[in-house]
């Protein structure tokens, strides 16, 4: 294998550009040509791709976003888009690809390399922490810590003036963001896809708790509760409880930009250079990930099909130690 490819897909996320460095550096080191394909699957089919250096990934590591940009792609869910794809590799004659992103970007790669068989090997590069077969994801580690900065300032506006704060958070089907921002903020209440809640639940928690142990509360809401987004929950909450002076605070998008953190920096550096390495090795249709702080290598398909652990031991933590 001599002509290699990266790409970054879906959402941006921080340390995606570490990853990308890596893999360049990585590909180099092995003396194989690395290309970068930008605006992930919409460039690979409009060849939009460059052949990288090591200079061209000088003084990113720091940087938020993507260099190579990212977009979603219509014409790549079909097969005619596919084949445009392809046909633009080979002009470059692309041997294998490194993709970085989520099961969006998988479940694309998976397809891809069914009908035409070029070698792909996926980093996680997501906020959300939702692939099976890795700890962490690139930008997770950023994200929440983003989100606990925002929670603490909340904090304290909601105890001066003893108000009631419900601030959402990322995370369509994954309350990763959620829980880790609740445990480090001390939240009093963290609402989330992966459990079950209800209205009478969350006003009885508030009208028991109030006045009696606690003065203000903070309630986190992961943007994918099946009750609704944090707006929502708020106003059926004031309908049921109108003395409480209640608040609402969407942190939206600052969540995936800002420079990533030393944790995903490495965590970024590290998938990249075995990515690079496992194509190389002849792997195929697998996502590096880490887990137990060693590098693994689990089937595009169980990435996103699988399930995570349950994550009971962490709302454990936030109900016990809310009181």
């Amino acid at each position: 294998m001599k002509n290699i490819a990266v790409f970054t897909s879906g959402g941006d996320a921080p340390g995606m550009n570490a990853c990308v460095r890596a893999v360049v550096r990585a590909a180099i080191h092995n003396n194989v040509n690395i290309f970068g394909i930008y605006r992930g699957y919409e460039g690979m089919i409009n060849g939009d791709i460059r052949p990288l250096t090591s200079q061209s990934v000088s003084n990113i590591i720091q940087r938020g976003g993507t260099v190579l940009k990212s977009a979603r792609s219509e014409e790549f869910r079909i097969k005619e888009g596919r084949q445009k794809a392809y046909n633009q590799l080979q002009k470059y004659n692309i041997e294998g690809l490194v993709a970085v992103g989520g099961n969006g970007t998988f479940a694309g790669a998976t397809l891809f390399h069914e009908e035409y068989g070029i070698p792909t090997i996926g980093c996680p590069g997501t906020i959300d922490n939702d692939l099976y077969g890795t700890d962490f994801t690139i930008g997770f580690d950023t994200a929440v810590n983003t989100a606990l900065d925002a929670i603490d300032k909340i904090r304290d506006t909601a105890d001066s003036h003893d108000r009631v704060f419900f601030i959402e958070v990322m995370g369509r089907d994954s309350g990763y963001i959620a829980l880790r921002s609740a445990i480090g903020g001390g939240a009093e209440m963290v609402l989330i896809p992966e459990k079950p809640d209800s209205m009478d639940d969350i006003i009885e928690r508030l009208r028991s708790g109030w006045g009696r142990t606690k003065r203000s509360f903070i309630v986190i809401v992961a943007e994918g509760e099946e009750m609704g987004n944090a707006a929502v929950i708020a106003q059926k909450v004031k309908l049921e409880l109108p003395y409480l002076d209640i608040r609402v605070s969407n942190l939206g998008h600052i969540q995936r930009g800002g420079a990533p953190s030393a944790v995903d920096r490495v965590i970024a550096s590290r998938m990249g250079l075995a990515a690079v390495e496992a194509l190389l090795n002849g792997k195929s249709d697998m996502m590096v990930g880490i887990v137990n702080s060693k590098i693994k290598l689990t089937p595009f398909k169980e990435t996103f099909k699988k399930k995570r652990e349950q994550i009971a031991e962490m709302l454990k933590l936030v109900e016990v130690l809310s009181k």
